[in-house]
């Protein structure tokens, strides 16, 4: 029985901080959303850059800073 405890408190301790971490991811990628359709992307594509986290932010958003267009500024990014 008290194996079987600790293995339920270990299942629902994981449970927790994997949902904290999550949703902190969440925040992260609905920031880099917001931040990327202030510069002037699209609410998809947007979307599509927020999510991969391989693309650096202030890249993406300096490009369109710079005079990129977002077509261009996409298929250099994606």
């Amino acid at each position: 029985m008290v194996g079987q405890t600790k293995n339920l408190v270990k299942e629902i301790g994981m449970s927790a901080v994997e949902e904290v971490i999550e949703s902190e991811i969440e925040r992260v990628e609905r920031w880099r959303v917001e931040e990327l359709m202030r510069a002037g992307y699209d609410p998809l594509t947007a979307g599509q850059i927020a999510l991969r986290s391989d693309i650096d932010l202030h890249q993406a958003i300096g490009l369109l800073a710079h005079g990129c267009p977002v077509d261009l500024a996409v298929r250099i990014l994606l």
